[in-house]
């Protein structure tokens, strides 16, 4: 229970990693403020909270807007007056050939899981440096290998890492703890819809394709939204606490540079 007494926003909460690192850290005692688009799955996502015995709240928003970030950090705040943790997990981009991709895919993939992040760290951050807080950023591996198929991610994601770095940098002067886990592959509905299709191009069933998808990534398999909110748990609890300024690569092994 080393979350009692704390709060946590997890922004892209209602499914997926997000859900999980929530559903973790009201395990362990803090009150998680959950955050998406998705009103309802929001709400299943806090009755499966309390079910379990933990404390949630959760408010519909698109953090795409400028002015929401802020109005969920007010949310957080009057809830229990504090902002002890903030994942900020919330973003998903466009897939495809750079060709394909228009202005409006780069503008969108920016404005929220970048644009977003700055937002509600700004908001956030008076509340994380008078608790002493944790700042987490939920990027991926595409951030450090990018790739043809994957160039607005690959670029946002390079783009949380870098300002991952500038926040430890201040959160060494004013006591926030500021870190970065880049997930490689993880089991999500949206990788599911992937393995579908993958599955249907070369004719074999999905779980044929998740291996051949593992051999091909040459990576030891594919992760699970707990695998991520396990280490999310540790890097802002007290064990973690040395870790600033971090990079981790949470991957199975797809990243391959130093």
């Amino acid at each position: 229970m080393r979350f009692t007494g704390k709060t946590a926003i997890v922004t892209g909460s209602s499914r997926g990693i997000g859900r999980a690192i929530a559903q973790r850290l009201a395990r362990e005692g803090a009150l998680a403020v959950l955050c998406a688009r998705d009103g309802a799955s929001l709400e299943t996502a806090v009755r499966e909270i309390e079910a379990e015995g933990g404390r949630a709240a959760s408010i519909a928003l698109d953090l795409r807007r400028p002015e929401t970030p802020a109005a969920l950090a007010e949310f957080a705040l009057a809830r229990s007056g504090s902002i002890d943790v903030v994942v900020n997990n919330a973003g998903a981009t466009k897939r495809g050939a750079f060709e394909a991709l228009t202005d409006e895919d780069w503008a969108d993939g920016f404005a929220l899981k970048f644009f977003g992040a700055v937002r509600l760290t700004r908001a956030a951050w008076p509340h994380l440096k008078r608790s002493q807080g944790s700042l987490l950023f939920i990027s991926g591996a595409g951030g450090r290998t990018p790739g043809s198929e994957f160039t607005i991610g690959g670029s946002v994601n390079a783009a949380i890492l870098s300002f991952t770095k500038a926040m430890a940098d201040l959160g060494i002067r004013d006591g926030v703890q500021v870190n970065t886990i880049n997930p490689g592959t993880v089991r999500t509905a949206r990788f599911g819809k992937r393995l579908e299709a993958f599955a249907a191009e070369h004719k074999i069933d999905v779980s044929a394709a998740e291996r051949r998808y593992v051999e091909q990534a040459d990576v030891t398999r594919i992760g699970e939204p707990e695998d991520i909110a396990a280490l999310a748990a540790f890097i802002a609890g007290s064990e973690g606490r040395f870790l600033h300024g971090s990079l981790i690569d949470m991957d199975g092994g797809s990243t391959k540079t130093i």
